[in-house]
C-alpha cells in the first residue's frame, strides 16, 4: 500500500512514517522547499515530494504517486498568536490542506486522514475554539465536508489531545518537566489545576494506521471524526508529582509563578467518539517510565 504523509518531519508525523514503514507501506512524504530535510534513517526508504507553495506542485505529486491513503499531519501550532502570525496560520492550516484536498479530488484519491485538535471544543462545546489555531482546524474540517460530499471522498479527522513520547523535541509540558527533573533547573508554572489528557505517541500513530485500514476496507463513509483520547486526565500538579515518583528526583517547580493562559483549558473535552476498535495501550506512568529508562546513559534531551 502506498501512503502520502504531510508533516513527516514533525514529531508525530515522523513516528507515523516509522510505523508505516514497519508495517510494510511504501511511504512518500510532502516536503516544503523551505522546510526541514527528512532524517538520514529514511534515505532510500521514503520518497520526498517537493511542495513549492502552488496547488499545481501538489497536483503533480499526488497524481504521480497515486497513494492509497493520504495522511495529513502538517500544521502550524501557536497557542496564543500574535497579529503578524495570522497569515502563517491560515496558509499552513487552511490553504495548504485545501490545496492538498483539491489535488486528491482531481486525481481520484478517495482516502484522506486529517488531524484536528480537542481544542476545537472549548468548554465542551460542539464548536468553540480555544484559540485561532483551533479555529483554523475547524475551518479546514468544514472544507473537508465539501470534498467528502462533492467528490465522494472518504475522510477521517482524528482530533488529538496532548501527546508525548520518546525523543520528543517539542517544548511540551511533559518535556519541560522531564528536563527539569534531569537538570534540577527551576521551572515557573501556572497554578497547575488544569487537567491534561495525555496520549503516548505510539497509541496515536496506531490510531492513524487503524483508520487507514478502515478506509481501505470501506468501513468509513463521508467525513468521520474521532477523538484520540486516553480516557483519563491528570492535573498539571499531579503530573509533576508522577514524574517525581517515576524519576526519583525532586522537581524545582514554582506553581502559581505564571498566570493561566487566556482561555486556558481546565477540563479536557469528552464529547468525541473513539476510533472503532482502538483504545490506548500505554498508561501514563508506564509511558513516562519508558522514556526515563531509555534516556539513561545517553544524550537524550528528555532525561
Amino acid at each position: 500500500m502506498k501512503a502520502l504523509v504531510t508533516g513527516a518531519t514533525g514529531y508525530i508525523g515522523s513516528k507515523l512514517c516509522d510505523r508505516l514503514l514497519a508495517e510494510g507501506w511504501q511511504v512518500n512524504a510532502i516536503v516544503r522547499d523551505s522546510g526541514r530535510s527528512p532524517p538520514e534513517r529514511w534515505e532510500g526508504k521514503i520518497q520526498p515530494i517537493r511542495y513549492d507553495g502552488t496547488t499545481q506542485s501538489l497536483m503533480d505529486g499526488v497524481a504521480a504517486i497515486a497513494p492509497d491513503v493520504v495522511f495529513h499531519l502538517a500544521s502550524l501550532f501557536i497557542a496564543e498568536h500574535r497579529t503578524e502570525q495570522v497569515a502563517d496560520l491560515i496558509a499552513s492550516n487552511i490553504l495548504f490542506g485545501s490545496q492538498l484536498a483539491e489535488a486528491c479530488a482531481r486525481a481520484g484519491i478517495q482516502h484522506f486522514i486529517s488531524t484536528g485538535t480537542s481544542w476545537q471544543h472549548y468548554r465542551a462545546e460542539t464548536y468553540d475554539p480555544v484559540c485561532l489555531y483551533a479555529a483554523t482546524k475547524q475551518a479546514f474540517e468544514d472544507i473537508l465536508d465539501f470534498y467528502a460530499d462533492a467528490f465522494r471522498m472518504k475522510i477521517v479527522t482524528l482530533k488529538l489531545f496532548d501527546t508525548y513520547g520518546p525523543d520528543d523535541p517539542r517544548p511540551k509540558v511533559v518535556n519541560l518537566l522531564l528536563r527539569a527533573a534531569r537538570t534540577g533547573e527551576p521551572l515557573a508554572m501556572s497554578p497547575g489545576e488544569q487537567r491534561l489528557d495525555l496520549v503516548h505517541v505510539d497509541d496515536v500513530t496506531r490510531a492513524f494506521s487503524l483508520c487507514a485500514r478502515h478506509l481501505i476496507d470501506d468501513r468509513t463513509e463521508g467525513h468521520a471524526q474521532y477523538a484520540v483520547s486516553s480516557g483519563a486526565s491528570i492535573t498539571l500538579r499531579q503530573l509533576a508529582g508522577l514524574i517525581e515518583q517515576v524519576s526519583g528526583k525532586q522537581l524545582n517547580v514554582t506553581f502559581g509563578a505564571r498566570p493561566y493562559r487566556q482561555r486556558e483549558v481546565m477540563e479536557p473535552w469528552r464529547g468525541g467518539s473513539p476510533v472503532p476498535g482502538w483504545e490506548p495501550k500505554i498508561d501514563l506512568k508506564s509511558g513516562l517510565a519508558s522514556i526515563i529508562d531509555s534516556s539513561k546513559g545517553n544524550s537524550s534531551p528528555c532525561f
